[in-house]
This record gives C-alpha cells, structure tokens and sequence, in this order.
C-alpha cells in the first residue's frame, strides 16, 4: 500500500510525514521517525501515520518502538488494512498468521493496480503468468473448454491463455484489478472472490460458475498472499472437474534469502509474501485431490536487486 496518500487531515501533521518521507528515502530513519513522532502528537489516531512510524522506527533499529507503533495500528484499524499483524510477525514480534488478511490484500492491489503492469513486467521482469501457460500446453490436451482464472489481477495470465480457452473466468479479491482487466477483453466473466474464505462465501460459485465443470484453473502468483494453502486447495478440488487441471506457483521457501518466520513449509517472508515448501505443496494438493504432474522452478521476478525463486506446478484432479 503507498501509505503517502493516505493524508492525516491535519496540514501540518501531513507536511512533518512528507518530510518524513523524504529523510528515510535519503538513508535518515532515525530523523524521519522523529518527525513521524511529532506529527503523530499532532494526530495520535492516524493509524497510516503509526505504520509509517513503525517502518521508520525498524530502520532505524529501534525494534520495540516498531512493534508498539505496529500495536497502536491494529487498535485503530482492527481489520487490519495495513498488514500490521504480517508486519509483527517478521519482525519476531508475534507468530505469523496463517493468512495475510483480505482487507490488506484487497487495499495492496487496489493501489497497485494502475501500475501493475508496468511495475511487474517492464521492471522486475515477471514471467509466470507466460511459464506457467507453457507449463499447461507442454502437458495438457488443448483447447481447453472452460479456464478459470484465480487472482487474475489485470489479465497477464488470461492474455497467454486466451486462445486455448473456450471460456474464459476471471476472479480477483480488488475491485480495480477487475477493472483492468475488463479493460482489456479476455475474459467472458469477471467476478470478486476472496480465495482465503471456504466455498460458500469466496464469491465463486454465486455466477453460472458451476462446481466440477472447470477443465483448468490457474492462480498465478497469488498463492503468496495466502499463507495457509488448504482454503484454495479445496476451493479448487471442488471447483475442477475429475481429470481436469490446477496450474499454479509459489515462492521457494528453500530458496528464499533473508529469513522469515516460519511454520510447517510456510515461510512469512520481510516482503511479507509467503513462501512455500514443495513438500508442504505436494501434500496439500493430495489432500486436495491431486497429483503433481510436474513442477518447474526459475527466477520469477525481481524484488529491488534481490531475485525471487519460485516452484510451478501442474496438477491433475484425481479423486
């Protein structure tokens, strides 16, 4: 989330965070957050002004005054819009939840969505959504009659999938992510759904989306802000018919730098994604219903000078 346009509505507590800003951008935490502190005693309910706080305040090495800031903005937005619990996990502060909460995920992409593009693929070189389509043709039986696409964002993957698809579906927690994507005309549907919630309230199956009657679903990218695998994984076993295919990627927990707060092949990452073990994966997807066909791990994009290694999978419903 940029937190910078999110104002305090007092002109003075907004101009000290501006320069605020401005100091950490050059490498001065500490400075920046005293005058976090000041604008703050301005506005003390300013829950963005105590996140920003809380960063400046990690930066500058003064953990316990991240922590406490972080506990100030769950008091004063207790749905969690800012990531504040993801943020106290990695900074050892608190056990990692086993989800990232949806309003955060929902308010992330919202801001991001009309740079996403460019952002992703012009500058960090993303390329799962064109792997992962190569992953399903090298493997599957095509056209495909109906394709389901799980956190299409703005439709990179339903762009590679497109032409192989009888139907198109595309669901996402953002609504301008959604936007976006209808903006380009890939899809014959487009939907919200919320991927962490069980079958009954995701959003899915309140279309002419019917259960068992997908040919392939696909989450590109999108398992990372999910955390705990089960709720997806069951949304897609009932979602995929028997035979039919779930093509999806995760970030490498075994390959992942920087360390983390892990539990059970989940790892919370400082970039506060989660990343996943490819054992933890296979297990969850048998439980699920289906079989590894083959996976593929490549450098899925860049996060500043650092490159993200990832896992993707095709998986086949058996049962």
């Amino acid at each position: 989330m940029s937190l910078h346009s999110l104002t305090s509505g007092d002109l003075l507590a907004d101009r000290r965070a501006e320069y605020a800003a401005m100091l950490a951008e050059s490498g001065d935490a500490e400075g920046a957050a005293d005058l976090m502190r000041q604008a703050l005693e301005r506005v003390p309910d300013w829950a963005a002004g105590w996140f920003r706080l809380a960063d400046y305040a990690e930066k500058a090495g003064a953990k316990a005054e991240a922590l406490a800031a972080l506990e100030r903005v769950l008091a004063l937005s207790p749905e969690d819009v800012f990531g504040a619990r993801l943020k106290q996990a990695a900074l050892g502060g608190a056990p990692a939840p086993r989800q990232a909460p949806s309003a955060y995920v929902a308010q992330l992409f919202d801001d991001y969505a009309d740079r996403f593009d460019a952002a992703l693929v012009e500058r960090l070189g993303y390329s799962v959504p064109q792997r992962l389509a190569r992953l399903v043709t090298s493997q599957a039986d095509v056209p495909f009659g109906l394709v389901v696409d799980l956190g299409c964002g703005t439709g990179l993957f339903g762009a590679e999938i497109r032409a192989l698809a009888h139907r198109l579906e595309g669901f996402d927690l953002s609504a301008n992510m959604l936007a976006k994507a209808r903006a380009k005309g890939l899809y014959d549907h487009l939907g919200q759904a919320d991927l962490a919630q069980p079958a009954e309230r995701s959003g899915l199956f309140g279309t002419a989306l019917a259960p068992e009657r997908t040919d392939l679903a696909a989450a590109a990218d999108v398992l990372m802000y999910l955390g705990d695998l089960v709720p997806v994984f069951t949304l897609a076993g009932q979602l995929v018919r028997q035979g039919g295919l779930f093509a999806f990627s995760v970030e490498d927990a075994d390959a992942a730098p920087g360390g983390g707060s892990s539990e059970a092949g989940i790892l919370l990452r400082p970039s506060l994604r989660f990343a996943h073990q490819d054992a933890y994966v296979t297990a969850i997807a048998r439980d699920a219903g289906f079989d590894i066909l083959t996976t593929e791990r490549a450098t899925i994009r860049k996060d500043g000078a650092e490159e993200v290694q990832g896992i993707l999978f095709l998986a086949r419903k058996t049962s």
